[in-house]
């Protein structure tokens, strides 16, 4: 075989066990629905013994959804980004900032000998 590849067109995995009698049984499982305030239902496969979880993000909205269907759980209030100048807006005043930028460019003259 010039130029070939002894496995060409297998996937990742595809020469593993294909079927459950070949895998073994799977875990005994339930099926729990989560609804989120859009109205959308994610239904989720839990192991027997695994804790289920109140709440679960939708996969489809990313808002949180609960089990009950009538009361699904609020959105939470996000915070806009903010960048660093927001959060130093919010720490100093516009004097401060004013005093601040005059003693950086105080500095500056001083080094490059223009006081």
């Amino acid at each position: 075989m010039v130029g070939g590849n002894a496995i060409r067109g297998m996937r990742i995995g595809a020469s593993g066990p294909s079927s459950e009698s070949e895998r073994g049984e799977t875990a005994p499982r339930h099926v729990v629905s989560y609804w989120c305030a859009n109205g959308h239902e994610a239904r989720l496969s839990f192991a027997l013994d695994a804790e289920i979880p109140d709440e679960w993000d939708c996969p489809k909205c990313g808002l949180p959804g609960g089990k009950d269907q009538e009361n699904p759980p609020s959105a939470g209030r996000t915070e806009p980004f903010k960048s660093h100048l927001e959060y130093v807006k919010e720490r100093r005043s516009d004097e401060d900032g004013e005093a601040l930028l005059e003693e950086a460019l105080e500095r500056l003259r001083q080094r490059r000998g223009r006081a």
